[in-house]
């Protein structure tokens, strides 16, 4: 070989491999985990641990009355020692074992998580701190997040700093973040205050509220990119307007894109789970706590609001030759700032019921009923997701899906039209149509499944009264009805 041929041939080689030419040295994976960056992954929650302990929520109260008592029963209060969570969890650890749930562990309560203190499902032998889920102190010992160097390069999976103090010359000092620029005597002496612009921006929210896969980083839970991607980010929007507000304030704020004032806002973080609140308020009626059970009426009543002002309904003829053809019926996202249904939009069911009579009050047509045991009419339009694992193939469990076969959920001031042919219905005088969007947790086999799971020391019928999984409550999220012509 000529010595100019053989010299080319090496500085080709040496371009292609710089540039990953097909040699498998080069080839890097697609999402590298920093494991001295996150030690407690797949939580990708970090600690910056010093001498400064977390402080538990009661104690808070003492100084903050009116925060605590709006924090006390909520999702972010009751998230740890959620049932269906619990249950879940269990399920989780038999399959991929408990340092894979650590994931969901560094959501769920984050201080048990980092402490160690938690070590798989169960409630028994845990500290308060451990116990109070997303509590006052981990919100506002966040002192900034690392979403960019996750591997999704997303936030994702817990992906925020603790700070809850630091060590000084003059000892340890208790630091507490907020979105606001600090009055004299903040703290009281107890802690010091700081101005975040962290609290002021849903990047906050976006740590938890983004849920990847655990190996393949898969977006399972997508609510802060659904937002991000939408037009209540572009209007200036954040989560805090709509879910730190009551109901009043959100319709304004959905309607309108006025931020709130600053003394609207409150600790209530309510969303769709209606039936987190509704458990919880069984628990506190069998302890006989009248002042919980008042506090948990007003959040559930609260998510049922919002849920029935997220949505409407439009129903449509079309007509073609002179007869009618199909009827429409438009399902608008009209007040939620992520997509219909969001979160675990595997799990969670939004459904069309819809039913056709004659003038005289016969029904001609169902669909999207449930049967005596809760379970879904055959062909129902439902909007939601369906997994799959690494094979493809449909699958139900968080740690087993690694995409999505089918995504069918409605974005932020978006709709779906859904169509019902009409073949078989008379030909002349008028149908009354009705239809209903309506709105569950869980499928209720799903549901029954979770909640026969719960660790040993979650006796939900000690609990909870519960001596059977019931039906899951439903909501009515919208309704619309139209009298129309078989003919135009």
């Amino acid at each position: 070989m000529k010595q100019g041929v053989k010299k080319w041939l090496l500085a080709t080689l040496g371009v292609l491999i710089l540039l990953g030419g097909g040699t498998a040295s080069a080839q890097t994976e697609v999402f590298n985990v920093d494991r001295e960056l996150y030690p407690y992954y797949p939580s990708l929650i970090k600690w910056n641990k010093s001498g400064a302990e977390f402080t538990e929520p009661e104690t808070c109260g003492g100084c903050h009355p009116r925060q605590y008592e709006e924090w006390t029963g909520s999702v972010h209060a009751l998230a740890f020692q959620d049932p269906v969570y619990q249950g879940e969890l269990v399920l989780a650890v038999k399959a991929v074992g408990h340092n894979i749930s650590r994931q969901c562990e560094g959501c769920h309560s984050p201080a048990g998580v980092v402490t160690g203190e938690i070590k798989g499902p169960g409630l028994k032998g845990l500290s308060p701190m451990a116990m109070a889920g997303v509590s006052c102190d981990i919100c506002h010992s966040v002192s900034g997040v690392t979403h960019w160097q996750t591997p999704s390069h997303e936030p994702e999976n817990g992906s925020m700093i603790l700070t809850p103090g630091v060590e000084t010359l003059d000892g340890t000092v208790l630091i507490k973040r907020g979105p606001s620029a600090p009055e004299d005597g903040c703290g009281g002496g107890f802690h010091e205050c700081e101005q975040s612009d962290l609290h002021q921006r849903a990047d906050l929210c976006a740590s938890c509220h983004q849920v990847y896969h655990y190996a393949a980083h898969y977006p399972l839970e997508a609510t802060y990119v659904e937002w991000k991607h939408g037009p209540y980010a572009q209007k200036g929007i954040l989560c805090q307007d709509c879910h730190m507000v009551d109901t009043p304030t959100f319709l304004r704020t959905a309607d309108t894109f006025e931020k709130p004032s600053r003394g609207e806002y409150h600790h209530y973080f309510n969303g769709a789970n209606y039936l987190l609140y509704h458990l919880a308020r069984a628990a506190a009626e069998k302890s006989a706590d009248a002042e919980l059970v008042k506090n948990l009426d007003h959040k559930f009543q609260m998510s049922v609001d919002r849920l029935k002002a997220a949505a409407e309904l439009e129903i449509a003829p079309i007509y073609g030759e002179n007869t009618l053809q199909e009827v429409r019926v438009r399902v608008k996202n009209v007040r939620a700032g992520h997509n219909l249904p969001t979160s675990l939009t595997n799990i969670r069911e939004m459904w069309l019921e819809v039913t056709v009579k004659d003038g005289q009050g016969k029904i001609l047509y169902a669909s999207g009923g449930l049967d005596e045991q809760g379970r879904l009419q055959e062909n129902t339009r439902v909007f939601n997701s369906e997994g799959a694992d690494e094979n493809f193939h449909f699958v139900v469990n968080p740690w087993e899906i690694t995409s999505f076969s089918k995504h069918d959920t409605i974005p932020p001031r978006g709709y779906k039209d859904v169509h019902y042919g009409v073949a078989g219905l008379p030909k002349e005088g008028r149908l009354e149509f009705e239809a209903r969007l309506r709105y569950r947790q869980a499928d209720q086999k799903i549901a029954e499944k979770l909640l026969s799971s719960v660790p040993a020391d979650i006796n939900l019928e000690e609990i909870y009264g519960l001596k059977a999984v019931p039906q899951l409550p439903v909501v009515d999220m919208a309704t619309a009805k139209a009298s129309i012509g078989a003919r135009p």
